[in-house]
């Protein structure tokens, strides 16, 4: 798994449906190495803090072959790398291959899989369309979130090596569909408690799962 290209851009204000928003969703490749922290690339920045970046989503990875379904969805409309706000582009990794808690190098550094992304409206923003939200949630194509666990330097071309798998791990894939899933049957409630044993899955995830997990009727 590669880095194809490596995209930051800070926050900057736009106007949208007749308001001004501040918003870090606008990325651009970045053609030098660049140093990886906790919280963020240099040069990288988000508007909200309340709900972008932070320890559990200093980087956001978005595999380049959902490009061609997007092309397919959106003809006619370029699409320049980073465009869905990534940090990374890889050339792979789909989110049935991905798991909560792998842990990766890249570069000199080292980072942790966490959560996939729940677009907001920013994203509509990007697009220029409001419906772009909710057709980014049903595609599936969510994308992932790493933190950083060792600070380093990074840039495109570099490699993303397994440095671990997660013994307790759910595809990034399934929690999304966990997410929305309407109904839980048994195998929906094995999965959320594996998730739950996930020390990469933020509390925010666990919190939510948790309280799906207590709507279950109790049986017998």
């Amino acid at each position: 798994m590669k880095v194809i290209s490596l995209n930051t851009g800070l926050p900057r204000s736009v106007t949208w449906h007749g308001r001004s928003v501040s918003t870090g969703i606008f990325k651009e490749p970045v053609n030098r190495r660049v140093a990886l922290r906790k919280l963020n690339l240099d040069g990288d920045g988000q508007a909200d803090l309340t709900v972008h970046g932070g320890e559990y989503k200093a980087v956001y990875c978005y595999p380049l072959e959902h490009y061609d379904y997007w092309k397919t969805e959106l003809p006619g409309r370029e699409l320049p790398m980073g465009v869905f706000g990534e940090n990374f582009t890889l050339d792979s990794s789909p989110e049935e291959s991905i798991h909560l808690g792998d842990r990766f190098s890249v570069g000199s550094a080292e980072v942790l899989v966490t959560q996939p992304r729940l677009p907001c409206y920013k994203l509509g923003i990007r697009f220029e369309s409001d419906d772009m939200v909710r057709r980014f949630f049903i595609s599936g194509r969510s994308g992932f979130y790493l933190a950083v666990t060792r600070e380093g330097e990074v840039g495109a071309g570099d490699e993303m090596k397994v440095l671990s798998r997660e013994a307790n791990g759910v595809p990034v894939s399934e929690i999304v569909r966990l997410y929305a899933e309407k109904r839980y049957g048994s195998a929906e409630v094995a999965s959320v408690r594996r998730a739950l044993r996930v020390a990469a899955l933020p509390e925010s995830w666990k919190e939510y799962f948790r309280e799906r997990l207590g709507r279950i009727p109790a049986s017998g």
